[in-house]
C-alpha cells in the first residue's frame, strides 16, 4: 500500500516538473522571441471582439513578444468595434494588424481596428476604407441632425486613432464622411499604414528594430528569428462566432419554432421539442449578438401562430396564406444592416421559407385530416359497423361484431343469422337494422 503511495507521489511530482520546464521554455524564457498569429476573416461582432480582447490578454501572460492580427473583414457592429480599438491601444503588448492575405480588405470597422494597431499592414492585392457609419434599426434610416451627430462623432473618434498612432489624420476623415477606399500601395505612401508585406515573414523582416509605444513606455521590436505560433479559434469561440451568423441565427429560429410548435401538436414526440428548445435558446443568443429588429421576430412568430390557428378555425387558406405574408416579412426585416455579412442570404432565406411553410402546411393538412376522420372508437365509432344476429332481435337479442358478441334491439324483427348494420348506441346496447341488398353489396 505505502509503495502505491509513494509511486503515485513521485509520478505527480515528475509531471509538475515537466510542466513547470516545458512553460519556462516555451515562452517566457525562450532563446527566441515568440509572436502569436490569430486569423479574422469575418464581420465584427461580440464574439469577434471577445476573442481579440482575449488573444492579447493571453498572449501577455504567456510572455509573447507581440500579437499578429490576420484581418480581412467587410466591417460589423460599432460597439464591438469599440471594444476591440480600446484592447488595442492599452494592450500591454505590440499588436500589429494586417490586412492578408492579397483580396482581403479591412472596410467600415476593419479601418479602426488597423489603425488603432501598434503596427498595421497590408499585403498586395488588399484595400482599406469606406468607414462611413450607417444606421441600424427599424428602416435603418436616421433624420439629417441625428445622422449629422453620428458621422461627426465617428470622424472624431477616427481621427483621435490615426493621432494616437501617428497615421493620416486627414484620409481617415475622408474614409468615413466620403467612404474612401485605398489600395495597400497607396495607404502606404498617404501613411495610412505603416508597411505593406506579402506574407509574414516578410512582415516580421521589416519590423524588426522598429519602435512601438506601449502603455508601459517604448519597446523597440525584436523579430529576427522570432517563432512564429499560429493560434487557432478554441471550440467554445468557434461556436460563439458560428451563432453570430445571421443566416445561422435565422436557421434556428426558424428550427426551434418549428420543433415547439410540432411538439405541443403532438405531446409526447420529445425529440421535436427538446430541438426546438436548444434550437431557440441558440438563436435568442445569437440575435443579442446581431443587429436586430425585433419587428421582424414578431412577424415570424406571428406568422407561426397564424399556421396554429389554421387548424382551429374555418378560413379555407386565408390564415395559410396570411402565415406565409408574414413569414415572409418578418424574415426580410429581421437583420437590417449595410453589410451583407450582418443580413441573411437569400440564398438561405428563400429556401428556408419555402421549406418552413410546406412543413406548416403538411402539418395543418394532417390534422384537418385526422378532425373529418370518421370516429373509429366510443358510440360514434360503432354507428354504421356491420355484422349478424346471434339470435332473434326485437326488442332484445344478441348480435355478432367485429369478433364481439352485443346485446342488441331493433324496431324490426331480426331472425337469426340475419346481416344487420348498427345505427345507433345507448349506453352498451346497440341498436340494429337489418342490412339492405346495397350495404350487403359493399360488404
Amino acid at each position: 500500500m505505502k509503495f502505491k503511495m509513494m509511486k503515485s507521489v513521485i509520478v505527480f511530482l515528475i509531471l509538475i516538473v515537466l510542466v513547470i520546464a516545458g512553460g519556462s521554455h516555451s515562452y517566457g524564457e525562450s532563446d527566441k522571441p515568440v509572436f502569436d498569429v490569430i486569423t479574422i476573416n469575418s464581420a465584427i461582432t461580440p464574439a469577434v471582439a471577445t476573442y481579440i480582447i482575449k488573444s492579447i490578454n493571453q498572449s501577455f501572460a504567456e510572455g509573447s513578444a507581440g500579437l499578429i492580427i490576420l484581418l480581412d473583414t467587410p466591417g460589423g457592429l460599432d460597439l464591438s468595434m469599440r471594444d476591440i480599438v480600446k484592447g488595442l491601444l492599452n494592450a500591454r503588448i505590440p499588436v500589429a494588424v494586417f490586412v492578408y492575405p492579397s483580396g482581403a480588405r479591412a472596410a467600415s470597422a476593419g479601418v479602426m481596428i488597423t489603425m488603432a494597431a501598434n503596427i498595421a499592414a497590408m499585403a498586395p492585392g488588399t484595400n482599406i476604407g469606406a468607414a462611413h457609419p450607417v444606421a441600424i434599426g427599424v428602416g435603418g434610416k436616421m433624420d439629417k441632425t441625428m445622422a449629422e451627430k453620428v458621422e461627426n462623432d465617428a470622424v472624431a473618434y477616427s481621427k483621435g486613432i490615426a493621432k494616437k498612432r501617428g497615421r493620416n489624420v486627414k484620409w481617415v476623415e475622408r474614409a468615413v464622411r466620403k467612404s474612401e477606399s485605398i489600395t495597400a500601395e497607396d495607404a502606404l505612401k498617404l501613411n495610412v499604414i505603416d508597411f505593406v508585406a506579402k506574407d509574414i515573414d516578410q512582415l516580421m523582416e521589416k519590423i524588426n528594430g522598429k519602435v512601438v509605444l506601449l502603455p508601459s513606455g517604448e519597446v523597440s521590436l525584436k523579430t529576427k528569428g522570432a517563432i512564429i505560433n499560429e493560434k487557432k479559434m478554441g471550440l467554445r469561440e468557434r461556436i460563439l462566432t458560428t451563432l453570430s451568423d445571421p443566416n445561422i441565427a435565422y436557421l434556428l429560429l426558424m428550427i426551434g419554432l418549428a420543433g415547439l410548435y410540432f411538439e405541443f401538436a403532438h405531446p409526447g414526440a420529445i425529440l421535436p421539442g427538446v430541438v426546438g428548445g436548444i434550437s431557440l435558446i441558440l438563436a435568442f443568443f445569437a440575435l443579442q449578438t446581431l443587429p436586430v429588429n425585433f419587428a421582424g421576430v414578431l412577424l415570424i412568430i406571428f406568422g407561426i401562430i397564424l399556421f396554429v390557428a389554421e387548424i382551429k378555425i374555418i378560413s379555407h387558406g386565408m390564415l395559410t396564406v396570411s402565415g406565409i405574408i408574414s413569414l415572409v416579412l418578418g424574415s426580410l426585416m429581421l437583420f437590417e444592416s449595410s453589410i451583407p455579412a450582418l443580413r441573411v442570404s437569400l440564398k438561405v432565406m428563400i429556401p428556408t421559407i419555402v421549406l418552413t411553410t410546406l412543413f406548416f402546411v403538411a402539418i395543418i393538412g394532417l390534422a384537418v385530416k385526422a378532425q373529418m376522420r370518421k370516429p373509429v372508437t366510443g358510440a360514434e365509432g360503432m354507428i354504421g359497423k356491420k355484422g349478424e344476429a346471434v339470435t332473434p332481435v326485437y326488442e332484445d337479442g344478441k348480435v355478432f361484431i367485429k369478433g364481439e358478441h352485443w346485446n342488441a334491439y331493433s324496431t324490426d324483427m331480426i331472425e337469426e343469422g340475419e346481416n344487420i348494420v348498427v345505427a345507433g348506441m345507448k349506453g352498451l346496447k346497440l341498436e340494429v337494422k337489418k342490412m339492405n341488398e346495397n350495404e350487403e353489396d359493399k360488404s
